[in-house]
């Protein structure tokens, strides 16, 4: 067909009839790929670009539960099946030699008007409060590792952390010779200043003190370490700015630092309490059950072991337990109810 014919056949009109057909038509068409465009796609076929369909909600469903499965079944193995059963425990007595019977509330009952109890709790908080110190020491001493220029960082970081790693049994013996009052380190170094150092583990009025300071040195490293994580992220040039506005180290670092490290302070604070309130190994360790000085000391947790592995009175040590567990949560809720007023996230 030459060009003239066809340009012909565009320039005239159609008929009504022929109009309102090829209208149909393209109405049709629109509607059938409407319909098509709209189809869903079956699971595993082919879309137009050429890649598969997602796969169905439920088969990343089963995935999921593939890789947490193991997780979740250690968990309810070894953390909510003894919960349950400690609770269960707390209100029955168990004989020495198996068997229990349910008495309800009397184990609460019993350990309530213990006034065992009550000393334990003291002696607990008195030991936290002490443990405590370790917090703003730690900063200082991470504020000194993280100072520019400093060599041997990691000598002394590897340093500070080697009580960490080390067994709390290992660490209490060693303290107990140094504590020793005939032949300790302590008081021979007192005695270079004329000074009579006394039997700090077997004195009331040393004991508890002298065992929280070990339990600050021993966890100390760990705080360091993670004050200096923090440090490393303060912008230097801050720093640098409020140094040449005249502020002085210690400003800089009351002002600046501290209000930009306070996560890893809140963090360190939860964990400080939640460790001081469970303290056991250096108690038992260092006293000794024959100690004068036990009253002194005795934790909540050392009233559990006496409860459960001396007494053998199961019931008793497993509302001890839940004593305690209250005890972690309220003070962990109240950190968290408190830290909106002052940990900055931004």
């Amino acid at each position: 067909m030459s060009q003239a014919s066809i340009q012909a056949s565009l320039d005239s009109p159609l008929s009504p009839a022929a109009s309102g057909t090829a209208d149909g038509a393209l109405r049709s068409a629109r509607r059938g790929g409407g319909a098509a465009h709209r189809a869903p796609l079956k699971a595993g076929s082919a879309s137009p670009n050429g890649r598969k369909g997602a796969k169905a909600p439920g088969q990343s469903a089963w995935w999921a539960l593939l890789f947490v499965g193991p997780t979740g079944i250690g968990l309810a193995i070894f953390y909510l099946w003894p919960a349950l059963r400690t609770f269960y425990l707390s209100f029955t007595h168990t004989g020495a030699f198996g068997g229990s019977s349910w008495v309800g509330l009397e184990n609460y009952q019993k350990l309530l008007s213990n006034p065992a109890l009550g000393q334990a709790l003291a002696n607990t908080a008195i030991y936290t409060l002490i443990s405590l110190l370790g917090i703003p020491l730690a900063m200082v001493v991470a504020a000194l590792l993280n100072t520019k220029g400093l060599k041997g960082r990691g000598i002394y970081r590897t340093l500070y952390f080697l009580p960490v790693v080390t067994m709390p049994a290992a660490v209490a013996i060693v303290w107990r010779m140094i504590y020793n009052g005939d032949y300790g380190v302590l008081n021979q170094f007192l005695g270079l200043f004329g000074a009579h150092g006394t039997s700090w583990l077997t004195n009331p009025n040393t004991a508890l003190v002298a065992i929280a300071v070990v339990g600050i040195w021993a966890g100390l490293g760990q705080n360091v370490v993670i004050f200096l994580a923090g440090l490393q992220g303060v912008p230097a040039e801050m720093l640098e700015a409020a140094e040449l506005d005249g502020a002085g180290p210690v400003r800089r670092f009351i002002h600046m630092v501290i209000p930009m490290i306070s996560p890893s302070v809140f963090f360190v604070s939860v964990m400080s309490i939640i460790g001081s309130l469970q303290v056991f190994d250096l108690v038992f360790v260092m006293m000794g059950q024959n100690n004068p000085a036990m009253p002194s000391v005795k934790t909540v947790v050392y009233l559990f072991y006496e409860a459960g592995f001396i007494n053998h009175d199961q019931g008793t040590a497993a509302a001890i337990a839940f004593v305690l567990l209250i005890l972690i949560l309220v003070m962990t809720v109240l950190q968290f109810a408190m830290q909106k007023k002052w940990v900055h996230y931004e």
